[in-house]
């Protein structure tokens, strides 16, 4: 059945609390670029132009950030990691809605640098929770909670600010992040698994540590490109949706457009993540893409375009989960914190190119233009990756695969596993 792979991965101990919290925390980090736009925008009055840059100056500091958080991670744990952001975040939006306009695009800058990295490291802590062979099914579900969290966390932005003021929007924004923080602080799950431990630790006794080229490989930015070529055609996509339904004089029917897209990808990855074999991301990416391209030609009305987005909505799911599955699988788990870091800059640099991209297409030639171009760039990252895909290292194999020669932490799994279920079991605690 559908629903036994989830029974499954919901009685593992400390999952079900850690996607729940993951969800928590997930939606005050959501509605911050959304806060950011409006209160630059509309409060201070300041154009669109300006609150792009503060978003700008966010983004480049999280594309930063989020790989030296995660390496921070790997050597030091979780708790110095999340104290230290969780503080930078309380202390940013108790104060930025009272900050004249060029503080405040240096501090958003140094607020992205060290933002709290929610979604990196439930990402991390999921695969050091969940056993290789139900990773597939946990990072679907993981990708379902974090479509719920961009469904009501802008959408609460948006409501604060016009109902309540950005003063006290932005203050509650800080009271959620602090939340979060402290929430993830107090659960401190573990980013790495009993093995992986064990194995750490025999390596700190050889004085042995994992080096970049280990993992940093061209089949691995073959990977982050590919994961930002999917976030270029998600970005894309949502840009030629709200634009065509602006020009058709309905604007007020743009969040029900985005929200019928968004439970497309609910049903992608909940269906996705209860299949016995999984895909290759290139797959389902390219898949995506060229789903994506003929979209456009449904120019007749907004409600074709969101009936046509259909196929390509189902699989936007499954593709950026089966990026984070194929990661957990090719980086030791020393390395992990920092993998899920570079993987958080892809997901950021596909959105932030395409935006203006997308803008300049919709602009000059239509938003069905955009469409097609989404598509097409989305396919042409998938061809350029392929060459390097099929160099990636030795026992990297995706769930529909055998890997060539196991990894010394696949060998481990394998030992516990003959040694019994109670062996097994604690060694994925």
């Amino acid at each position: 059945m559908a629903l036994d792979p989830y029974r499954r991965l919901l009685k593992l101990p400390g999952v079900p609390t850690l996607l729940l919290v993951g969800l928590m925390a997930r939606v005050p980090s959501t509605a911050t670029g959304m806060a950011l736009t409006l209160h630059v925008a509309e409060v201070m009055h300041l154009g669109y132009g300006k609150a792009g840059l503060i978003a700008t100056a966010s983004t480049v500091g999280m594309a930063i950030g989020a790989p030296l958080s995660g390496r921070f991670v790997d050597r030091h744990g979780l708790r110095p990691v999340l104290t230290v952001t969780t503080v930078v975040q309380a202390a940013f939006w108790a104060c930025a809605w009272a900050l004249p306009f060029p503080a405040l695009v240096a501090a958003a800058a140094v607020a992205g640098l060290l933002a709290l990295p929610v979604f990196s490291v439930t990402r991390q802590c999921l695969a050091a929770m969940i056993p290789v062979e139900q990773r597939r099914s946990g990072f679907a579900l993981d990708s379902m909670v974090v479509e719920l969290s961009y469904m009501l966390g802008p959408a609460l932005a948006v409501a604060g600010i016009t109902t309540l003021g950005s003063g006290v929007t932005m203050t509650v924004i800080g009271v959620g992040m602090t939340v979060a923080g402290l929430g993830l602080i107090l659960l401190n799950p573990p980013t790495r698994s009993a093995a992986e431990v064990a194995e750490a630790a025999e390596a700190a006794e050889r004085e042995v540590r994992v080096p970049r080229r280990q993992w940093l490989t061209p089949a691995f930015v073959a990977l982050l490109g590919t994961t930002a070529a999917a976030t270029f055609v998600l970005t894309a996509t949502e840009l030629a949706l709200v634009a065509t339904i602006n020009h058709a004089g309905q604007t007020a029917w743009v969040g029900l457009a985005v929200a019928i897209w968004c439970v497309y990808s609910l049903v992608g990855g909940f269906v996705y993540g209860g299949l016995s074999r999984g895909a290759s991301p290139l797959a389902l990416i390219a898949g995506m893409g060229l789903l994506t391209i003929p979209v456009g030609l449904a120019a007749d009305g907004w409600q074709w375009i969101v009936l046509a987005l259909v196929p390509a909505g189902l699989l936007c799911a499954p593709s950026l989960s089966s990026t984070v599955d194929v990661l957990s699988r090719w980086v030791p788990g020393a390395a992990r914190g920092e993998a899920m870091g570079f993987h958080g800059t892809a997901l950021l640099v596909g959105g932030a190119a395409s935006a203006p991209i997308a803008g300049a297409i919709i602009d000059g030639s239509g938003p069905e233009w955009a469409f097609v171009v989404a598509g097409l760039v989305g396919v042409a990252m998938v061809v350029i990756a392929l060459p390097f895909w099929r160099r990636r290292p030795i026992g990297a194999g995706l769930p529909a695969e055998a890997p060539e020669e196991p990894s010394a932490q696949a060998r481990t799994e394998t030992r516990m596993e003959a040694a019994g279920p109670a062996a097994a079991s604690t060694a994925r605690e």
